[in-house]
């Protein structure tokens, strides 16, 4: 399972790989939000999502002789690049299973970082590890999970050792830290590592509507499943379910998840680009949205939200633009 000391490997072994993303700020924001707002600026690392770390993690802690078999991954594309931008660089082949509807820009970049991409049927009810299962089979593929990976974890869990030390810096000890959640690898490796580094800071998923399968989870208090496997403009965080390693760990640390609609979400990219200068998909502006347009469902006078991605097609970041600005 995933723990600090494997988040603190993976930080060792992420360093000088990852960049150290920034923590953002813009007084217009601040009004915005009804307090200070800081925004960890994840699409800018490399691939333009917090998903390299993960992707580097996981391959870099892989025995030799599996990695150079080659490694697998499915992903609607953020974990798709960050996986095949590790593999190339520790030389090792790739194949990354897509949702055919996934945008158009993260499929190319996935094929133009070296992984072979197959595609499956989302929207028609295909299920990718029925795809994924035949060829680890036949070619000795080591599957690289999205979320519900110890080590893909540890390597998202390394945002949060940046964000305690960063905040800490910015004189913030104290404050929700709002997560773009889709699986909650990303979520509940934060959790963990603040739990430590910064126990007065509490983690908070921010899932788009209709997809809001932790808040209900939550609220439930056992997993809960999402009617339907798309038809949200925050792709990146689509799932149905949350993990069985990221739940447990999503049920003991974090507080009530926010839920966004997909317009406050291309609001929150308009902000973003306009206030911040940095590209933010929708589902990557998930948490941003929520800093920015739920501050009735937030305490305390700072907040910190994750920009987990800034990986968007043209048309849609042309659409947020032109209806926000």
């Amino acid at each position: 399972m995933t723990s600090l000391a494997l988040i603190e490997a993976a930080a060792a072994r992420l360093k000088g790989h990852a960049r150290r993303t920034p923590l953002l700020s813009s007084p217009f924001l601040d009004e915005i939000a009804g307090r200070r707002l800081l925004v960890k600026a994840e699409c800018l690392q490399h691939t333009g999502s917090f998903k390299f770390r993960g992707g580097w993690a996981a391959l870099s802690a892989l025995d030799p002789e599996l990695r150079k078999r080659g490694v697998i991954a499915y992903s609607s594309g953020n974990h798709a690049q960050g996986v095949a931008l590790a593999a190339r660089a520790h030389g090792a082949p790739a194949v990354i299973v897509m949702p055919a509807d996934a945008p158009k820009l993260k499929i190319d970049n996935t094929r133009a970082l070296g992984a072979e991409v197959v595609l499956y049927d989302r929207a028609g009810g295909e299920d990718r590890d029925a795809v994924s299962a035949p060829l680890v089979e036949s070619r000795g593929l080591t599957l690289i999970k999205p979320y519900d990976e110890p080590q893909v974890i540890a390597g998202q869990g390394t945002v949060g050792l940046e964000i305690a030390e960063q905040a800490a810096k910015d004189g913030i000890t104290e404050a929700d830290v709002l997560v773009c959640c889709g699986g909650g690898g990303l979520t509940s490796g934060i959790a963990l590592a603040l739990e430590d580094r910064a126990p007065k800071m509490r983690v908070r998923p921010a899932e788009p509507e209709g997809f809001d399968d932790v808040v209900r989870s939550q609220k439930a208090g056992t997993p809960q499943t999402n009617a339907a496997p798309s038809g949200s403009i925050c792709d990146a965080i689509l799932t149905p379910t949350p993990g069985d390693i990221t739940w447990p760990i999503l049920s003991r640390l974090c507080g009530t998840g926010i839920t966004i609609t997909d317009d406050e979400a291309l609001h929150a990219m308009a902000l973003a680009f306009q206030r911040l200068k940095i590209v933010v998909e929708p589902g990557g502006a998930a948490a941003l949205a929520a800093a920015l347009f739920h501050g009735d469902e937030i305490e305390g006078d700072a907040v910190i939200a994750v920009a987990t991605g800034g990986n968007v097609d043209t048309e849609v970041f042309t659409q947020a633009l032109t209806r926000f600005l």
